[in-house]
């Protein structure tokens, strides 16, 4: 898998008290409900996960989800590696949509039946590939809108910009309206929300990679306001940009927000 910058691979039928959360997510996680219900935090918010949703959680977020009372959960799920291009920060894709996980569940059951008889490793690999093939399929809605890549192309070529919905909009040469509904379809987020989570992304890999005062960072990401940068980045990761930054090893005895 490991040549696929696939981290795990697996299947669930979980029931109440089945929880899981991960205070720091390394690499892209993708989670498929094949039947029951359970619930998913994605962008700071809790939300259902019913049979024939797929969601990816993107890496550096707050990750959780568990099953709740009386309803068990079927699901499937792929988790890549941090050095994944699925995990960089370049990467963009669904956050919630519908879509048939049966494909994906098949596939990482053929290749856990492979794995597990010994089988050798070309066969292994063509469940591998037929797995990352149905998880491009998910990605694609994004990758064929082009009006939408090119809205989120220049944003991200410029995240200190005072993006509103209505300059958004222009990029795309669309109405706001209709930008709304092309991003709740294909991304399964509003633009807004959108625009908050690429800005969160970038903060979260430059927070432990640079020595840059959180105040300057925050700037870099369209916040005159360090502390409401702060209480976002909490929102969505789970953590302050200076205990994030000291969970990922980097300290500047200057940051006390």
């Amino acid at each position: 898998m490991a040549q696929r910058q696939i981290s795990h691979v697996g299947v669930g039928d979980a029931a109440v008290p089945y929880k899981i959360v991960r205070t720091h997510l390394s690499g892209t996680y993708v989670h498929a409900s094949l039947g029951g219900e359970g619930r998913i935090l994605l962008d700071g918010r809790w939300r259902p996960h019913r049979a024939g949703m797929v969601s990816l959680a993107p890496a550096h977020v707050l990750h959780a989800f568990h099953a709740i009372p009386s309803k068990r959960w079927q699901y499937c799920w792929v988790r890549y590696l941090p050095t994944s291009p699925r995990s960089s920060i370049r990467f963009m894709a669904p956050v919630m949509a519908q879509f048939d996980p049966q494909p994906l569940n098949h596939a990482i059951l053929g290749f856990m039946r492979e794995f597990h008889a010994g089988s050798n490793t070309s066969s292994a690999m063509l469940w591998i590939d037929l797995i990352e093939h149905y998880i491009s399929r998910f990605a694609e809605p994004l990758q064929r809108e082009d009006r939408l890549r090119a809205v989120w192309e220049a944003v991200q070529a410029d995240l200190a910009h005072p993006w509103t919905i209505e300059k958004l909009a222009a990029k795309a040469k669309i109405s706001g309206e209709h930008l709304r509904r092309l991003c709740q379809q294909s991304l399964g987020r509003s633009p807004m929300q959108q625009l908050t989570y690429l800005r969160m992304q970038f903060a979260a890999h430059r927070l432990p990679m640079t020595g840059e005062k959180i105040e300057d960072i925050a700037q870099q990401v369209g916040y005159q306001n360090p502390f409401a940068f702060s209480n976002t980045f909490k929102r969505m990761t789970g953590f302050r940009p200076s205990q994030f930054r000291t969970r990922m090893g980097v300290r500047k005895t200057s940051d006390m927000l």
